[in-house]
């Protein structure tokens, strides 16, 4: 079972293609960054139109058992979640009416201060605002997860804390293999996987050690070292896999509309588009180089298998349904 919990390519049928070809039986998909919750819709139309065009390909996932339809018809499941707030505006109404509509995670903040917690570009966290711990407890009822992969420590542990349903950081690193403003630190990691939660591995180059040069035996020490910190079962893939998107991409998920200067976030003025993907992992049909990488830093089989998609699985099965 191949599971990747973050993915924002530019989708078409070459994409889907290659996850059948890479064996990959569910995403996680991006489809809002700053939209509002009338352009998220817009969004889930073109996504209808897809699943009409490539029924062959792609399913719609919203519940882990449509991986088990996906399996056996030889298609991917595609679940959808928001990498920022933004499309519930300052409404918790929405929350429900975006689970309704099959949305199954949402990020609390994307880099910035968000009506909810604190991203990790800002210069203080001060934590959970009032209506980030009220949409965390909506979020646990109606099954929708807590992604906190772009927010600050205090924000993520506050939330880790604050959630009574386990939480995801759906892709980083550990920020003591490369230091990143993105990737998190053990005690941030450990509070989430203590308590149920996944951490997904990025492999968007600047979460990686020696970003786009890294090696794949790096990266795969790299898994194998947080495993024997925090255990295996909560640890899989979030690839962040922004494929064949135009660096016009990178600008709108960096700048939206919240400043009319230019914000080049991890990147810099002489790296302002999308930095190139290692050589070991252009797309979807390269999750089996990473399988086999797991398995050459003697990693047991059984965990290899969780890591890779297993643990996802199990994860979607208990959390995507509304309490009670």
């Amino acid at each position: 079972m191949r599971i990747d919990g973050l993915q924002y390519a530019n989708w078409s049928e070459k994409v889907f293609r290659q996850m059948r070809e890479g064996g990959v039986d569910a995403v996680h998909v991006t489809i809002a960054y700053h939209e509002t919750f009338r352009e998220m819709v817009l969004n889930l139309e073109a996504w209808n139109d897809r699943f009409r065009c490539h029924p062959d390909l792609i399913l719609p996932g919203r519940w882990a058992s449509d991986i088990d339809i996906a399996r056996r018809t030889g298609r991917t499941a595609i679940f959808f979640g928001f990498q920022n707030p933004s499309p519930i505006e300052d409404d918790i109404g929405l929350v429900e009416i975006a689970h309704t509509l099959g949305i199954r995670f949402m990020q609390l903040t994307y880099n910035n201060q968000s009506l909810l917690a604190t991203g990790c570009y800002e210069a203080e966290d001060p934590g959970l605002t009032r209506m980030g711990r009220a949409v965390i407890a909506e979020m646990n009822r109606v099954g929708l997860v807590i992604d906190m992969s772009h927010s600050a420590d205090r924000s993520t542990l506050e939330a880790a804390e604050a959630s009574t349903r386990p939480i995801v950081i759906s892709h980083a690193n550990p920020h003591d293999w490369h230091p990143a403003r993105r990737n998190k630190r053990a005690d941030v990691i450990r509070a989430v996987t203590e308590r149920g939660g996944m951490l997904g591995f990025s492999l968007y180059p600047h979460h990686l050690k020696d970003g786009s040069a890294c090696s794949l035996q790096s990266f795969c020490e790299m898994i194998a070292r947080t495993a024997d910190l925090v255990g295996p079962r909560h640890l899989g893939l979030g690839t962040d896999l922004c494929q064949d998107q135009p660096h016009s991409v990178v600008d709108w998920m960096r700048v939206g509309r919240w400043t009319k200067q230019t914000d080049y976030g991890e990147g810099s003025a002489t790296q302002p588009g999308f930095p190139r993907m290692p050589g070991w992992f252009q797309d979807n049909r390269d999750f089996g180089a990473i399988e086999r990488g797991l398995r050459d830093t003697g990693m047991a089989e059984d965990d290899i298998h969780g890591i890779m998609g297993r643990n996802w699985y199990v994860f979607f099965e208990d959390n995507f349904a509304p309490l009670g």
